[in-house]
């Protein structure tokens, strides 16, 4: 832009120089080896411009011829080198693909156009090729060349340090990114794996450190930077609650500042302060975080953070945290939960149905059987909502990279990266019937409470009925085991009628051949089978008397 600037100021300087002497004329004579030249003024003006051009031109010809061999020489060098770059470039692009075949072609065609002290890149293409193809030995020893050269000292440095990941040696990479983060603190990739073996070894102190190196050479956000900070003192709080529960505080308190929603340092710092005895400053705490991120873990040590409370302490204890954070489906649940514990069912009922109305899953179902149980009774209630929990989304838990945890961690001990923890469901869930639980269709179906069965006054039994047999006539007599002897009876004139039998007599049942016996007359003064009595108007007839034996 200012040569094309200086031009047109040259061109208009140049043109306001002709139009002023074009307004002033004159002659111009000259006296040269005894002759007279006279010509006017722009006409001398003008032969003094083309002879300036000519010398110009006359000049640039000359430097042209001159430098011609060297000019031919840098344009052929130019040539070369885009090719070479060419191929660099060809090269690079098919390590990246993963063609061994083309990015070892490549980059041999790139060595005989380029000279690898010129062009670090053809190090790197010849690493990468080897990678493909499996030569890690080879690939390492690229890497620890370029290590060495200050120019790809850091190139080198992470080629290390991804090969040693890779292979397991975690010491060596370790070492590899503390050398990098030493001699360029810049590097993201270096601060950020020197920060994780750091806290994975439990150097809390030294993580600190290295983070506020990073903060202050702004390799990492503001927040990013404070919010690690933070989970750095909580773990550091976490390793110093046994031995040193007012540094944990501190540290603990610390780390709240930096993330004030971070629970797991309201936890220790709110313990910390239980155990000096300080629950003022303790529930101040879990009220503060409550306000901003409600957890169950927070509302278990607020409920029970003193240990002599009873039931109905708990309960409002847990209708304070309701009140702080009302319809939240952890502040109804912990309501809930207390509710049942003073035997207020009624009120711990209503409130995990709200619960479940809001936030259906497994942990709100489980505890509307244990309601149904501890009040009712009712099994088929009971096994109602447990059928609900088997269907209700799963509870959340400390997840990182696909791990569930009880308890939260600092660093994930899959990958090593801190702060990888969240308070989330442990698993995703298959669309469908079976796993989306209807909390309407599950409030509508639930069966009515079962009525208790009231007692029945016993009902006499049956006489039992005897085989159809032939029993024998057992009389009085011979069931007292005395000698039996044939009883005999008149046998009646005109009617047939039958001795009277006793009570104890057991009759059989009549036979087709056999005539059936009439009912016994009633006899007045003796008993009916008393072989002295006889009717009038009967005859004695020999009674037949059946034996079993």
């Amino acid at each position: 832009m200012a040569k094309i600037l200086t031009f047109i100021v040259l061109v208009l300087a140049i043109g306001f120089g002709f139009s002023w002497l074009a307004d002033r004329p004159g002659v111009l004579s000259v006296v040269w080896q005894g002759q007279l030249i006279e010509m006017s003024l722009m006409v001398a003006a003008s032969m003094v411009a083309v002879l300036v051009a000519a010398v110009m031109l006359l000049w640039w010809l000359f430097a042209a011829i001159w430098t011609s061999p060297y000019a031919a020489r840098r344009y052929f060098r130019a040539r070369k080198r885009d090719r070479g770059y060419q191929a660099l470039s060809t090269g690079l692009i098919a390590a990246g693909a993963g063609n061994a075949l083309m990015a070892r072609k490549m980059t041999a065609r790139a060595q005989g156009l380029i000279s690898a002290d010129q062009e670090p890149l053809i190090h790197l293409l010849e690493a990468q090729a080897a990678l493909i193809e499996g030569k890690y030995d080879e690939a390492r020893r690229k890497f620890e060349a370029m290590a060495q050269d200050p120019e790809t000292r850091e190139l080198g440095l992470r080629g290390l340090y991804i090969e040693a990941r890779r292979q397991g040696a975690h010491e060596a990479a370790m070492q590899y990114a503390e050398d990098a983060a030493e001699k360029a603190p810049y590097l993201p990739w270096a601060a950020q794996a020197a920060l994780e073996f750091r806290s994975r070894t439990g150097q809390w102190d030294d993580a600190i450190r290295l983070l506020d190196q990073q903060k202050a050479a702004h390799v990492m956000d503001r927040g990013e930077a404070e919010r690690l900070k933070a989970v750095l003192l909580t773990a550091k709080a976490n390793d110093k609650l046994e031995g040193d529960p007012k540094g944990a505080r501190d540290d603990a308190l610390q780390a709240l500042k930096l993330a004030k929603s971070l629970a797991p340092a309201a936890l220790i710092a709110a313990k910390a302060y239980i155990r000096e005895d300080n629950l003022r400053k303790a529930a101040s705490v879990l009220e503060s975080v409550w306000k901003i991120a409600p957890h169950p873990e927070v509302a278990a040590v607020y409920v029970r953070a003193r240990s002599g409370d009873t039931a109905i302490d708990r309960l409002k204890r847990a209708e304070k945290l309701e009140a702080l954070r009302p319809n939240n489906v952890e502040s109804l649940f912990t309501v809930a939960h207390a509710a049942l514990d003073a035997k207020e069912f009624a009120k711990a009922r209503s409130k995990a149905e709200a619960a479940a109305r809001i936030e259906p899953r497994e942990s709100i179902f489980l505890l509307m059987a244990d309601i149904e149980d501890s009040e009712n009774g009712d099994q088929g209630r009971v096994r109602h909502w447990m059928a609900q929990a088997l269907r209700a989304p799963r509870d959340p838990s400390w997840v990182a990279d696909g791990i569930a945890s009880e308890k939260w961690l600092p660093i994930s001990p899959v990958t090593g990266r801190l702060d990888a923890f969240e308070w989330k469901a442990p698993f995703g869930q298959i669309e469908g019937p079976l796993e989306n639980a209807d909390v309407k269709e599950a409030f509508a179906s639930l069966p009515p409470v079962a009525k208790p069965a009231t007692p029945k006054a016993p009902e006499p039994k049956p006489a039992a009925v005897k085989p159809i047999d032939i029993p024998p006539v057992v009389t009085v007599a011979e069931k007292a085991e005395k000698p039996a002897k044939p009883i005999s009876t008149p046998a009646p004139a005109q009617t047939s009628t039958p001795a009277p039998k006793s009570k104890e007599t057991i009759a059989a049942p009549p036979l087709a051949e056999t005539a059936k016996e009439e009912e016994p007359v009633p006899f007045f003064g003796g008993l009916p089978d008393d072989p002295g009595v006889k009717k009038a108007g009967s005859e004695q007839e020999p009674k037949t008397r059946l034996k079993l034996f």
